[in-house]
C-alpha cells in the first residue's frame, strides 16, 4: 500500500472526498535539488573521458556502486549569470545579470514545478539550509523573485511534518489562515477599485499582482485544508538539532537525512538544500582535527598545497554522504520499485571554479528519477550548453509539460527515460 494510501486510511477518508483531490492530481515522482555555493575542485570531480564507459574519475569513485543510477555532465552553466558568490541565488532560477544594478531574481525550478503541479502533498516544496545565511541566501525563489527564507533545524522540520498539535492549537492555527484570507479578501476589493483608475501598462501590473494574490489565498485554502488531517506518524524519534557550525558535514549529513524523511513519508515531493559552505566558519574535517580557515578563504586556495589538500578532503567526504543518500534512497522500497527510481537527485554548484570566481562548466551530477542513467554527457567546456537544458528534462519528467525555463534553448536529448 503506498503512503498516501496508509496516510489517507490513518484519517479514515477516501480520494472521492472533495477536500483531497489534489491527492489525485499529484505527480508520482519528485526530486531533491541540491547545491553547495562554493562546488567542488573542478579536476578530481570531471571524468576525463566522455560517454556509457567514462572512467570515474577521484570523486566519483565514492559512487561507484551506483554508477547505473546517475549521469555526470560537463560543460553546462547558466549564459550571462556571472559575478562569482552573487550567483549563488541563480542556481535554480538561471536569472541573467545578478550583479547588475536593479537586478531582480525569477523563479526556481521547484517554485516552478509547484506552480504547475499543484499541491498534491502537505507541503508543496520544502526549502532546507546547511549553515544557511537564511536573510540573504536561499535555491527556492518566488515567480516575483522573492527570496523563501530556508528552514535549517531538523527538530523544527520534524515537527512541521509528524508532530500534531492540540486540538486548541490546530483550531487557533486555523483562525490565523482565515485572518489572513479576509485580509487578502480586503485588499483584492481595494486593489480592483483602484485598477479601474489607472491606464493600460499600470493595469497590467496590477493584474500580474492580483494574480499573485489569488495564488496565496489557494495556497491558503490548501494550508487550512490541511491542517484539519492528521499528520503521518513518524518512523523514529524526533532529531537532536545541531547548531555548532564547525559540525559542518554532520549537519549536511542531518538535512539529507531530513530530506530523505521527507520524501519518504511523502510530506512533500520537492525538496531544496544550499549548503551554505560561504557562511562556513573553520569547520571539523576529523575527530580533532579542523580546518586552517574558513571554507570561503580555504575555497580561495591559490594552488596552495595544504589549502587543496583540505579542500579535496572535504569534498570526498561529500561525495561519502551523497552515497549514503542514494543508498538510503535505493534501499527505501514501495510496490517494487526504490524510491530512487522515483526520485531525482541534482547534485551542483554554481561555482565552477570557486579559486577564480568562475562560473562556468559547473559540477552537475543527476541521479535516480528513472532516467537511463550511467553516463558522462560532454558538452563544449568553451561554449558551455545551459543547465536550464537540464532543468527541462527534469521538469517533464515530473510531469510537466513544458517547452521552455529561464535560459534554455531545449532539454538534454541524449537523457533518455527508463
Amino acid at each position: 500500500m503506498n503512503t498516501r494510501r496508509r496516510f489517507l486510511r490513518a484519517a479514515g477518508v477516501t480520494l472521492a472526498m472533495p477536500a483531497l483531490e489534489c491527492f489525485a492530481r499529484g505527480p508520482e515522482r519528485g526530486m531533491l535539488l541540491i547545491s553547495n555555493n562554493l562546488g567542488v575542485l573542478p579536476k578530481p570531480f570531471f571524468p576525463q573521458t566522455a560517454g556509457r564507459d567514462y572512467t570515474l574519475s577521484p570523486y566519483l569513485s565514492a559512487l561507484a556502486e551506483f554508477r547505473g543510477d546517475f549521469t555526470v555532465f560537463s560543460g553546462l552553466s547558466h549564459p550571462a549569470v556571472e559575478g562569482g558568490h552573487s550567483t549563488e541565488n541563480c542556481f535554480l532560477t538561471g536569472a541573467r545579470g545578478p550583479t547588475k544594478s536593479g537586478f531582480r531574481n525569477s523563479i526556481s525550478l521547484d517554485q516552478f514545478a509547484a506552480e504547475k503541479l499543484g499541491q498534491a502533498t502537505r507541503f508543496a516544496t520544502l526549502n532546507l539550509g546547511v549553515n544557511i545565511d537564511k536573510a540573504n541566501r536561499s535555491l527556492s525563489w518566488t515567480r516575483d523573485g522573492v527570496l523563501l527564507p530556508a528552514e535549517d533545524s531538523a527538530p523544527a522540520l520534524f515537527g512541521k511534518m509528524f508532530v500534531q498539535g492540540e486540538p486548541a492549537e490546530v483550531e487557533r492555527q486555523l483562525h490565523r489562515l482565515e485572518e489572513r484570507g479576509s485580509i487578502l479578501d480586503t485588499l483584492l476589493d481595494d486593489t480592483k477599485r483602484f485598477g479601474q483608475r489607472l491606464g493600460r501598462d499600470d493595469r497590467a501590473r496590477v493584474d500580474q499582482y492580483l494574480t499573485s494574490v489569488r495564488e496565496v489565498e489557494e495556497r491558503l485554502h490548501l494550508a487550512g485544508e490541511w491542517e484539519k488531517r492528521p499528520k503521518p506518524a513518524a518512523a523514529g524519534p524526533e532529531p537532536a538539532d545541531i547548531q555548532d557550525k564547525k559540525l559542518f558535514f554532520e549537519k549536511f549529513d542531518l538535512m539529507l537525512s531530513m530530506a530523505r524523511l521527507a520524501l519518504e513519508s511523502d510530506s512533500t515531493r520537492i525538496v531544496t538544500l544550499m549548503v551554505d559552505a560561504f557562511a562556513t566558519p573553520v569547520f571539523t574535517l576529523h575527530p580533532g582535527q579542523d580546518t586552517t580557515d574558513g571554507y570561503h578563504n580555504l575555497s580561495h586556495h591559490g594552488q596552495a598545497t595544504e589549502k587543496l589538500r583540505q579542500l579535496d578532503d572535504a569534498d570526498r567526504q561529500q561525495m561519502t554522504l551523497l552515497r549514503k543518500l542514494l543508498d538510503g534512497l535505493a534501499g527505501k522500497k514501495e510496490g517494487g520499485q526504490r524510491l530512487l527510481d522515483r526520485t531525482m537527485v541534482l547534485y551542483g554548484s554554481n561555482m565552477g571554479d570557486a579559486n577564480t570566481h568562475d562560473n562556468t562548466n559547473l559540477p552537475i551530477l543527476l541521479a535516480g528519477g528513472g532516467f537511463q542513467h550511467g553516463q558522462h554527457i560532454a558538452f563544449r567546456r568553451d561554449n558551455n550548453t545551459p543547465l536550464a537544458n537540464l532543468f527541462v528534462s527534469m521538469l517533464r519528467r515530473m510531469g510537466v509539460e513544458t517547452e521552455s525555463f529561464a535560459s534554455s534553448t531545449g532539454s538534454i536529448g541524449n537523457l533518455a527515460a527508463g
